[in-house]
């Protein structure tokens, strides 16, 4: 067949990804710790100039190997390139977007604000710990929960020894604010 009849490019809807908007849903701001921040721009480095180079070079030698339409290496490299460059534009994007809170400077440090790291206890007594942080860098096993989170928005201003309720799934509870301090790094 003709290569004028060929896509080699061509991508299926489900690989189709929209990163026009640098926003998530309901998402008004990009804020991020100095420590998100700064791990988006190393996972943006590693992807431009250690991944994407690799990359690149697999492609171009599969390229040279003749047919394009059965080689696993081309196609494969292609679409991880794909892959890549998405990702490149959407962490370009949010990096461009972002707004750097420094936990430590915070205005109010009797209240719970972004970069804030609460103790709460549940309604069965016993205790978490977690750190409210940008939507990019939560994660759960770490104890780092998005500030657009359910909890984080029940937390935001209250104060030690307040207690607020948090709609979950099963139903609301009430939680206890038991300890609170803003610093940089992990949780804890």
């Amino acid at each position: 067949m003709s290569k004028a009849f060929t896509n080699e490019d061509a991508t299926e809807p489900e690989e189709i990804a929209r990163d026009d908007d640098a926003l998530m849903p309901g998402e008004s701001k990009i804020y991020m710790t100095p420590e998100g921040f700064a791990a988006l721009q190393e996972e943006l480095r590693g992807l431009l100039y250690a991944e994407r180079p690799k990359i690149v070079e697999i492609v171009s030698w599969a390229a040279g190997n003749g047919d394009r339409s059965e080689n696993g290496d081309y196609i494969y490299g292609k679409k991880r390139l794909r892959e890549i460059d998405r990702r490149v534009r959407y962490l370009t994007k949010r990096l461009e977007a972002a707004e750097v809170v420094e936990p430590e400077k915070q205005r109010h440090l009797k209240q719970v604000f972004f970069g804030a790291t609460v103790t709460y206890a549940r309604d069965d007594d016993s205790e978490v710990t977690v750190k409210i942080v940008g939507v990019d860098e939560a994660d759960a096993e770490k104890g780092k929960i998005s500030w657009l989170s359910p909890i984080a928005k029940a937390l935001i201003k209250a104060r030690v020894g307040d207690t607020v309720r948090v709609a979950r799934p099963g139903g609301v509870e009430m939680i206890e604010v038991v300890a609170l301090h803003y610093k940089s790094g992990g949780v804890g």
